[in-house]
């Protein structure tokens, strides 16, 4: 399920990229490539049905993401932290404050 939400979120981020890269800024930017489209979108051109198609790509967008962490949070319940072995199992008694093979600080009187 995670495989199939993690391609979509791919896609879905294409997708808003390539929205945002054809809506009209202050630059032409790549909106000169997508040619005459105001006949297909209306009178107001593409920029009302860009503006809508990418709000409703970005709100998917979160929404697989929210998806996302969840399952995988849900299937990986384990942390990193669980997987660490102690290296020196020997407890340090309870009289020393320092191991004995860390060095002393030297005294000045």
């Amino acid at each position: 399920m995670t495989s199939t939400l993690l391609i979509v979120q791919i896609v879905l981020a294409v997708a808003i990229t390539i929205a945002v890269l054809l809506q009209k800024s202050s630059s032409i930017g790549l909106g000169a490539y997508s040619g005459s489209n105001e006949s297909v979108f209306g009178a107001k051109g593409p920029t009302g049905f860009l503006s809508k198609l990418t709000f409703s790509l970005a709100f998917l967008f979160i929404v697989n993401t929210l998806a996302l962490g969840y399952l995988y949070s849900s299937e990986n319940s384990s942390s990193v932290a669980d997987t660490i072995v102690p290296q020196n199992n020997a407890a340090i008694p309870a009289g020393e404050a320092t191991p004995k093979s860390a060095p002393q600080a030297p005294v000045t009187h």
